[in-house]
C-alpha cells in the first residue's frame, strides 16, 4: 500500500520543523522585547540607539547588550533592511512585499517537493521566513540577538529566525550535491 502525499512522514516531519523555527523566534521575541514596541509597521522602537546593560530580560527596546564571553553578545538590534541590512532605505511595505513573494515560492515549492531533506529545508527556511516577516509587519523591523565577534572582527547579528533560514539553506545544498541519495547503478 502507498503512503498517499498528504499522509507522507516528510511532510509531517517538515510542517513541526517550520512550527518549531516560528514558535522558537517567536516565544524568544515575546519574551525579550517592549509591549510599547508592537504597532503594525509604525516602528516605534526602531529608532531608539543606545548601548546599555539592561536590569532585566524584559521590556528591551533597542540597544541592551549583555556581554556573555569575550566573543559573543546578548543583544537587541532592529535590521530595517533584509539579510546583512541590506535593502535598508526601502519603506517597510516594499521588504514585507518581498519576503511575501519569497514565502509562497518556497511554500510552492515545498508542496511539489518529494525529497524529504528538500522538503525539511524549506519548511526551516519557511518557518523562519514567516517569523521575521511578523516582525517587520510589527515592529517596521527585524529584531536580532545573536552577536560574535573577535577583536575588530564582528560576525552580523541574527536571530533564531535566521538560523533556521540558513539551516535550511544548508539542507538544500546537501540535498544539491547528492549526499544521502542512492547512486544509480549503471545498465548493462
Amino acid at each position: 500500500m502507498a503512503v498517499t502525499r498528504a499522509a507522507s512522514p516528510a511532510i509531517y516531519t517538515s510542517l513541526v520543523a517550520a512550527v518549531l523555527a516560528f514558535g522558537l523566534d517567536r516565544a524568544q521575541k515575546g519574551y525579550h522585547i517592549a509591549a510599547e514596541c508592537y504597532g503594525i509597521g509604525q516602528a516605534n522602537c526602531v529608532e531608539i540607539f543606545t548601548n546599555y546593560v539592561p536590569f532585566s530580560m524584559t521590556g528591551w527596546r533597542g540597544g541592551e547588550i549583555v556581554p556573555v564571553t569575550s566573543f559573543f553578545d546578548y543583544v537587541l538590534v532592529w535590521n530595517t533592511g533584509i539579510s546583512y541590512g541590506l535593502l535598508d532605505g526601502l519603506p517597510v511595505w516594499t521588504l514585507g512585499a518581498i519576503m511575501m513573494v519569497a514565502i509562497i515560492g518556497l511554500s510552492l515549492w515545498w508542496w511539489r517537493a518529494d525529497a524529504p531533506l528538500v522538503r525539511l529545508g524549506l519548511a526551516f527556511a519557511i518557518g523562519g521566513a514567516l517569523s521575521n516577516a511578523l516582525d517587520r509587519l510589527i515592529f517596521g523591523a527585524v529584531a536580532d540577538f545573536f552577536h560574535f565577534h573577535w577583536g575588530s572582527w564582528s560576525f552580523y547579528i541574527f536571530n533564531i529566525a535566521d538560523m533556521a533560514i540558513t539551516l535550511g539553506v544548508i539542507l538544500l545544498l546537501i540535498d544539491l550535491v547528492g549526499f544521502g541519495k542512492s547512486k544509480a547503478k549503471p545498465a548493462d
